[in-house]
C-alpha cells in the first residue's frame, strides 16, 4: 500500500486507441499491481520535472502472480502464474518510486485492437486466458 504523502496538481486525457468498444468498461476488477515485475522505460515512465511518480501505461497485458495474488505484466514463459493472460490494465496508474505495490483496474472483458497495444501484443501467443477479450 502506498500512503507517502505527496501534493501535486495534474491534468490528463485518457489515451487508450487500443480500446475499440466502451463494452466491459462499466465492470472492472480492482487489483494490486507487483510494481517490481515492470520495467522502467517498458512498462512505465520514471518521475520528472512537474511529475514526482513513475505512472505505469494503459494497455499494458496482465498476468496474476499465483502465489501473490498480484499482479504483473503477462509473460507467456513465465512460471508464476503470470503466463495466464488475465486482461489489461485499464488506466495510467501514478505509483510513488520505491513502492512495491500500486492499485489499478483491470479490463477483463471487451473489445480491444491488439494493434494498439503499448509495446503490441501477438493474440496467437495466448495459449491460457481468463479474460472474455475479443482482439480486432
Amino acid at each position: 500500500m502506498d500512503l507517502q504523502p505527496i501534493t501535486y496538481s495534474e491534468s490528463a486525457t485518457a489515451d487508450r486507441p487500443w480500446l475499440a468498444s466502451v463494452h466491459g468498461l462499466d465492470t472492472p476488477l480492482t487489483i494490486t499491481l507487483d510494481t517490481s515485475l515492470f520495467t522502467q522505460g517498458t512498462h512505465y515512465t520514471p518521475p520528472g520535472l512537474a511529475q514526482p511518480r513513475n505512472v505505469m501505461h494503459a494497455g499494458i497485458p496482465l498476468g496474476r502472480v499465483t502465489a501473490a495474488g498480484l499482479y504483473g505484466p503477462w509473460d507467456k514463459d513465465a512460471t508464476d502464474g503470470r503466463a495466464t493472460f488475465t486482461g489489461v490494465l485499464l488506466a495510467d496508474v501514478p505509483f510513488a518510486p520505491g513502492s512495491s505495490r500500486a492499485g489499478a483496474a483491470l479490463l477483463w472483458h471487451g473489445v480491444i485492437a491488439a494493434a494498439h497495444i503499448p509495446g503490441g501484443l501477438d493474440v496467437s501467443t495466448i495459449t491460457a486466458s481468463t479474460a472474455q477479450i475479443h482482439f480486432i
